[in-house]
């Protein structure tokens, strides 16, 4: 089995270790949560600082131009662009994760409706059950709201997605990587078979932007969202990002028709007239300070690759499973994430009938991941700052609270688990 040494050897030879020192860790704390929030770059503060004493406290509303304010949310989306195979002109920075759903949803169910008739006949926006809540919610809102037979059809297992993608199937809408289980699809044989059946596909890349290597265009996917406050460290609440790829801007048309998107915002004309390229996925005004952090967390990825940090993921994973499983065997825990690699992003999940009583337990030992229901314990391995050692202190915490059982099972729970 592997030692505390073998892991200290392990970060002595890890190439990003150089990277921990580019965000500030409280000590004595085993961050394992970074698929849910990551950590604060250490320019983020001074950043924060600039932006609210100079930017806004002496320049003003000069800012929009002489900080450019205006421009930031294209010129954050085109740092954000290789990191998720996509190309400069394609990303903006905006909004909500939600609402950037809702947004590309729209455009791609308009994209269907104006096409040929067997295109504008589909009525079934296909997704997972086990898909993140809100992605549901909002297909299922937008579906109810036009009131043309929109439905959303829910697969309850991973192999009976392509009998679901059939010719009534208008929009595939997925996250790459699951929330609970860190499940991986394999986004390029899903939108070839979505393709082939007619439909677009619509990809979320909340737990895979920053963890996992992507290439939107290699894959040939349609349209894509994604948060920035997880494995990107743009903070909580950051903006979220959306990519429409240059092939799709002409006919990408969404009913969040604010000023932002508009062609000559300060004409202020009363007719709306969509921006050129990828300006029109824009809606309001930008929330300035939280937008400019983002670039704080991409600046640390230009520092490295996505090869290297997705090695590093691995091998950080592989040590977690094999450690609790090691020493953990004798409790009640059931890996829930694949251990194939091609199926594997960023977290470990294992489920334990008292999930929530040791992640608590943990989490007052230092050792913080997260719980979601039903069961399921998170562990998320953010390779730009997690260790080799931080894994095999955490496991040594975690065999020490369940062969204690110093958990309480009865603990009342937190509004966010």
């Amino acid at each position: 089995m592997t030692t505390r040494t073998d892991c200290l050897a392990l970060d002595a030879q890890d190439l990003l270790a150089p990277l921990r020192a580019r965000f500030d860790l409280p000590q004595g704390v085993i961050y394992l949560d970074g698929n849910s929030l990551g950590a604060r770059p250490t320019t983020a503060l001074a950043r924060a600082q600039d932006v609210i004493a100079r930017e806004w406290g002496q320049d003003l509303i000069r800012s929009w131009n002489t900080a450019g304010w205006f421009d930031l949310p294209k010129r954050l989306g085109d740092r954000l662009a290789p990191l998720i195979g996509a190309r400069a002109g394609e990303v903006v920075i905006t909004d909500s994760t939600s609402l950037n759903l809702f947004k590309a949803l729209a455009a791609a169910l308009n994209m269907q409706a104006e096409g040929p008739p067997a295109s504008a006949a589909r009525r079934t926006i296909v997704t997972e059950r086990a898909n993140f809540p809100t992605d549901i919610y909002m297909a299922e809102g937008l579906a109810a709201w036009l009131a043309r037979g929109y439905s959303v059809r829910l697969v309850d297992r991973v192999d009976a997605l392509p009998a679901a993608i059939d010719a009534d199937c208008a929009v595939l809408m997925l996250t790459h990587v699951n929330y609970r289980t860190g499940y991986q699809h394999d986004m390029a044989q899903l939108t070839a078979l979505a393709h082939a059946q007619g439909a677009l596909t619509l990809w979320d890349l909340a737990h895979s932007a920053g963890a996992v290597p992507l290439d939107l265009h290699a894959a040939g996917a349609d349209l894509a969202v994604g948060c920035t406050y997880k494995y990107l460290n743009g903070g909580p609440g950051a903006p979220a990002f959306i990519w429409v790829p240059k092939h799709h801007q002409a006919a990408f048309c969404q009913p969040l028709a604010g000023w932002w998107g508009h062609r000559a915002p300060f004409a202020m004309a009363p007719g709306f007239a969509a921006a050129e390229g990828i300006g029109r996925a824009l809606c309001g005004t930008q929330p300035i300070v939280s937008l400019a952090l983002v670039e704080c967390g991409l600046e640390v990825f230009e520092e490295t690759d996505m090869e290297a940090i997705r090695a590093k993921s691995l091998a950080l994973t592989d040590l977690f499973i094999e450690l609790v499983e090691a020493r953990c065997g004798a409790h009640r825990l059931d890996l829930v994430t694949p251990r194939a690699h091609a199926r594997r992003g960023s977290q470990v999940s294992f489920t334990h009938p008292h999930g929530y009583a040791v992640i608590a337990a943990l989490i007052a030992r230092g050792v913080i991941g997260d719980y979601r229901e039903p069961a399921i314990m998170r562990f998320g391995f953010t390779p730009l700052y997690t260790s080799f050692a931080d894994v095999w202190d955490a496991v040594e915490i975690l065999r020490a609270v369940l062969d204690d059982k110093a958990y309480d099972v009865d603990a009342s729970r937190g509004a966010v688990t």
